[in-house]
């Protein structure tokens, strides 16, 4: 099995919309509420909201492909620190997602591993991202890349506050 990973234009609008909407979901319905679920997906994963991010000059939206079909992706974004970095140059890991046929299968790996030749590139001092706290795979996936907390913020998914843990690693 290869994965290849592309760089996502404005042209993968669809595809980034309908993966994110799919990957969310199969990742965290089963914790939340289905009228939360739909209030989150309605309002950060439609065509406008994401056309709009591909326009950010900030973002980057990486997608991984299987034998031509669409795998996961990743959207980086050189963002504001949050508090308890110290400051440097920072891009932040605001979302990294496979499809659930395809956990296991080295994606996450895959899209991790780009954004690590992407921020040393780029020449990024620390990565940063966020991660519910109740996503104890993925907890353990970003402390397995040297990943450590360093607080945490309120994230709303639809009218539910949760907390994300916050986490960095040093670019080498």
């Amino acid at each position: 099995m290869e994965v290849y990973i592309t760089t996502a234009t404005e042209s993968d609008v669809s595809l980034l919309t309908s993966l994110g909407r799919i990957t969310f979901e199969q990742t965290f319905a089963h914790d939340n509420t289905a009228a939360d679920m739909q209030l989150y997906l309605m309002q950060n994963f439609n065509e406008s909201q994401i056309l709009d991010e591909i326009h950010d000059p900030a973002s980057t939206f990486i997608v991984a492909y299987v034998d031509q079909e669409p795998a996961g992706y990743a959207k980086m974004r050189e963002n504001a620190l949050p508090p308890g970095v110290s400051p440097s140059k920072a891009l932040e890991i605001e979302r990294i997602y496979a499809k659930q046929e395809f956990i296991g299968k080295k994606i996450g790996k895959a899209l991790m591993e780009y954004c690590m030749k992407y921020a040393r590139n780029e020449q990024y001092e620390m990565i940063w991202l966020g991660v519910w706290e109740k996503n104890v795979r993925a907890i353990h996936f970003y402390e397995r890349w040297g990943f450590t907390v360093f607080g945490s913020h309120l994230f709303m998914l639809g009218t539910d506050a949760q907390t994300d843990l916050l986490m960095v690693k040093k670019i080498e």
